[in-house]
């Protein structure tokens, strides 16, 4: 309990941004933000003035920052001493991922990550429910899309782009919408939800469309557009390879979502040991 908030107190100290900070941990700015904020009201003490422009230590800050400082340095010293002790990571992983990205993305990966590791163990459970981590024993957990707000730790892998899109077939038939307000003319692919994400004029957008088609599958959605059946709207992985080939024509570019990230989540109380972080690591080097 006593150590939470002390690493993003320092960056941010460093950094003079909780944006800058975030950035650097890979993080998102209100954990950065909450934590800074717990930290104060247990310590009862404010740590930074805050502006619109700028972040600044106060009195009691600039004192406190000096000894978390030397606190984090000798922490660094211990586990590079621990790591180098541990030359070859061992013990068990046990992680929980998406069906169809952990099948696509992650496992794989894991794989070669085994290969270089021959004494770690991992298990893995992919399901599209999400997991309690705590309660289930998971070391960690692949999150797509935006996260809500918990109190796990989350660092991000990488990003996923949403397409929408549809074959030349039925653009052929049934004409090119040039706006999102134009989707309700069209047959759209449904998968669980009833609405697609768009941007327009800087703000996010939701809006509601309509299909005779609905699968809980991306593969058989891609298989319903590659076929003609109607617009779809998928992430990358699932559309990548037909956009490369022309068998599917991307569709309202100007409207696309900000891309959604891709997160490593653990427990904000379990130690991170060095076969966890060497795997978290080791995907995000590969996904970023």
């Amino acid at each position: 309990m006593q150590w939470e908030g002390i690493s993003e107190f320092v960056y941010v100290a460093e950094n003079e941004s909780f944006t800058l900070a975030s950035k650097k941990m890979a993080i998102s700015t209100a954990q950065v933000s909450r934590q800074i904020s717990a930290l104060e009201k247990r310590l009862n003490i404010k740590l930074f003035y805050r502006t619109t422009r700028k972040v600044s230590l106060t009195e009691e800050g600039r004192i406190f920052y000096q000894h978390c400082r030397s606190v984090l340095d000798g922490l660094d010293a211990a586990e590079r001493a621990i790591t180098n002790l541990q030359s070859k990571p061992q013990g068990k992983i046990k992680l929980t991922a998406p069906v169809t990205y952990g099948e696509q993305q992650i496992l794989p990966l894991v794989n070669n990550f085994m290969q270089q590791y021959r004494d770690v163990e991992v298990s893995a459970y992919l399901s599209n429910r999400k997991i309690d981590l705590v309660e289930d024993g998971y070391d960690l957990a692949i999150r797509l899309g935006k996260l809500s707000d918990s109190s796990l730790m989350a660092k991000q892998l990488g990003k996923r782009t949403n397409y929408v899109c549809a074959s030349k077939q039925y653009l052929d038939t049934h004409g090119t919408p040039h706006s999102i307000s134009e989707l309700n003319q069209h047959s759209c692919l449904l998968g669980t939800l009833d609405y697609w994400h768009f941007q327009e004029l800087d703000r996010e957008k939701s809006i509601r469309v309509t299909g005779r088609l609905r699968y809980n599958s991306g593969y058989s959605l891609t298989d319903a557009a590659l076929k003609g059946l109607g617009i779809v709207q998928l992430p990358d992985y699932y559309v990548q390879q037909h956009l490369a080939s022309g068998k599917l024509v991307s569709l309202l570019d100007n409207y696309r979502a900000p891309d959604e990230g891709i997160w490593a989540i653990y427990p904000q109380n379990r130690h991170l040991s060095p076969r966890i972080r060497l795997l978290v690591d080791y995907l995000a080097a590969q996904l970023l």
